[in-house]
């Protein structure tokens, strides 16, 4: 009868403890790697003892050099700011632009009990009508005061998001047909070219016309300025999905095409069960420039369409002239820098969930 040694029994307990550790954590670095959070697996594979010295070497590398690349554009810019002189004064340093982030989370704060207390009046005012017996006076009015500087990036939001969809649902179908039809890609292709390097400063003022022209009704579920900046945002935004689509429907392997033909597969079969499985990375890969791309053309749309959105925050700031205004500005730049890259984090998200790339 053979007896284990108690040592190596534990011994080889807690390395399989650590191998199923390690096993979570490499299974969790991709969800790491999606949100921009990638120096956290070093970090944790330190903490289980794998090689601390050089878990620590990538953290330095994927947290610690970032950081201090920030910091120093921190001191830059705190040290070179006030050398600047402006017809608003000096270029706001870091600190500056950080109190008009107080100013304006402040000012969101105080219009919202306005807003709310403006609702508590009218509900009052309606509920003594009623017990007076003159229900024909109740009114329901909406809040008409400035949006805040949140609602002011949702509008954005949302107006980015209206145009990138109606881009999807036009450029991904074209893509597809340009990429199975040699024929289909000749007559696409001169359009690509042509229309891909309009600025949207040129289609702004088609697009306003247009709309003008045809949305006629005043209470629509959308603001003509809505409208204009999404459909500039779509016209923009459309040509990096459909190059990719189109470049990955026509790249898949000629095998997997004479297996459909084999099958005899539909053309809904052949799209749904061998084109776009196929072509997915590609596809995904230009809806993340499209998104990018349209993000940037709203900035410029809001501003001329007067949209109430970032755009037009700026512009506002720009116009008024105040000793505040360009820290303000200075703000809305920094938001807008930060939306861009959580839309494409979110954007990859969704890629990483459908393709199962490593791509980043």
């Amino acid at each position: 009868m053979t007896t284990v040694d108690p040592d190596f029994a534990a011994e080889q307990a807690r390395a399989e403890r650590q191998a199923r550790m390690f096993h979570r954590i490499n299974k969790a670095d991709a969800y790491f790697q999606v949100l921009g959070l990638a120096w956290v697996t070093p970090l944790l594979k330190a903490a289980a003892g794998d090689n601390p010295r050089a878990q620590m070497k990538d953290v330095w590398r994927l947290l610690g050099v970032p950081m201090l690349a920030i910091a120093g554009f921190l001191l830059a810019w705190a040290a070179l700011a006030p050398t600047v002189q402006t017809s608003l004064g000096a270029v706001p340093g870091p600190v500056q632009v950080w109190e008009q982030v107080e100013n304006l989370h402040a000012d969101a704060k105080r219009e919202r009990e306005k807003e709310a207390a403006f609702y508590v009046r009218q509900d009052e005012r309606n509920a003594k009508y009623i017990e007076m017996g003159k229900p024909e006076k109740v009114k329901e009015r909406a809040y008409t005061g400035q949006p805040t500087y949140y609602q002011q990036i949702w509008t954005s939001i949302k107006t980015v998001f209206f145009g990138f969809l109606l881009a999807t649902i036009v450029a991904v179908p074209l893509g597809i047909m340009a990429g199975l039809s040699a024929t289909a890609n000749a007559a696409i292709n001169p359009l690509i070219q042509i229309f891909k390097p309009v600025s949207p400063l040129a289609w702004l003022p088609i697009v306003t016309m247009v709309v003008s022209a045809t949305y006629t009704v005043n209470d629509g579920l959308f603001s003509k300025s809505f409208l204009i900046s999404a459909i500039t945002v779509t016209l923009c935004s459309l040509w990096p999905t459909l190059i990719n689509t189109a470049l990955g429907v026509s790249s898949i392997d000629k095998d997997l095409v004479n297996v459909s033909k084999v099958l005899k597969m539909n053309t809904w079969t052949k799209i749904t069960k061998l084109v776009l499985p196929s072509a997915l990375p590609l596809i995904f890969t230009g809806l993340r420039l499209s998104l990018g791309v349209g993000w940037m053309v709203l900035i410029a749309a809001e501003m001329l369409a007067q949209n109430p959105g970032l755009g037009k925050f700026v512009w506002d700031e720009f116009q008024n002239g105040s000793s505040q205004s360009l820290a303000k500005i200075m703000v809305a730049v920094l938001t807008i820098g930060i939306i861009g890259f959580l839309l494409d984090r979110l954007m990859f998200a969704i890629q990483s969930l459908f393709t199962f790339t490593n791509n980043r």
